[in-house]
């Protein structure tokens, strides 16, 4: 099993095949996210989380941004769980106008997520949301993913539970 370290930037084969798709917004139908090829550096991630949270104290070692919306939300990685590897960590989504939520509880959790329609904003924001299955989602699901499908509000209703003070504790950060 391999570790996470505190500069651990491999970037998981998963989300490089998610980075192949083109996501279409299609008026607000669709799914708005576009997923880099790598994660941003750690110093980008704690300017950003240092402007996010107008805190400039802070360090944004604990999260792997490997996408945004069209705003200019960011979805990551949050490395919050000690000695485990980068997919077994949760991914969260940050948007440009303060919303934040956890997505899923670990890559596989997202892989299932993003199969069933939603990116990482819809799943924050639209949480009543109908599923849209995409096939080219699942694909990449079914080979990647280390756990069973399953309804894309049934695993972000799960991680919200284990992750509930999330967005409560970002909100202590913020100046």
């Amino acid at each position: 099993m391999i570790e996470t370290t505190g500069d651990d930037r491999r970037f998981p084969p998963a989300l490089a095949e998610v980075a192949r798709i083109r996501f279409d917004y299609d008026e607000g139908e669709g799914v708005d996210f576009e997923p880099y090829h790598a994660f941003d550096s750690a110093e980008e991630s704690t300017d950003w989380l240092r402007h996010w949270t107008g805190n400039h104290e802070l360090d944004g070692g604990a999260y792997r941004i490997f996408g945004q919306d069209g705003t200019g939300g960011l979805a990551a990685i949050w490395c919050v769980r000690p000695g485990r590897p980068l997919a077994e960590q949760p991914v969260v989504f940050m948007g440009s106008e303060g919303e934040c939520g956890v997505v899923a509880g670990d890559l596989s959790g997202f892989l299932w997520v993003l199969a069933d329609g939603f990116g990482p904003m819809e799943a924050v924001v639209y949480e009543e949301r109908e599923a849209r299955p995409d096939a080219a989602l699942a694909e990449i699901a079914e080979r990647y993913a280390a756990t069973p499908r399953r309804p894309a509000q049934e695993i972000i209703t799960e991680a919200r539970a284990e992750f509930a003070t999330f967005a409560e504790d970002l909100d202590t950060l913020c100046r």
